[in-house]
């Protein structure tokens, strides 16, 4: 099965979402139960940064079926996270960092 890179882009408002206790502990669930997603997490440039953004691998067909993935993500509200999905390739520098 095709694997994806997708990155995030966070606006400001996201720093908001990710301190709701609820809507975190509904994100982490949904990751848990997700079992094409295989790594996820937060990006920071410096350490103790506020995350501007963050990365996921996924298992996936297609890159609409990744669009579905995040689209169901508690921490996915349009215009507050801009995904960039990028078939995994050998040639990528993302994908050989990953491994």
């Amino acid at each position: 099965m095709p694997c994806w890179i997708v990155t995030f882009e966070d606006s400001d408002g996201v720093s908001a979402l990710r301190t709701d206790p609820a809507r975190r502990a509904a994100h982490i669930d949904f990751v848990r139960a997700c079992p094409g997603l295989q790594i996820g997490g937060p990006l920071a440039l410096t350490p103790m940064q506020d995350f501007p953004g963050a990365i996921w691998t996924v298992e996936a067909e297609t890159r609409q079926d990744v669009m579905r993935l995040i689209q169901r993500d508690p921490y996915f509200v349009a215009g507050l996270r801009r995904p960039v999905i990028r078939r995994e390739t050998e040639e990528d520098p993302l994908v050989r960092l990953l491994r």
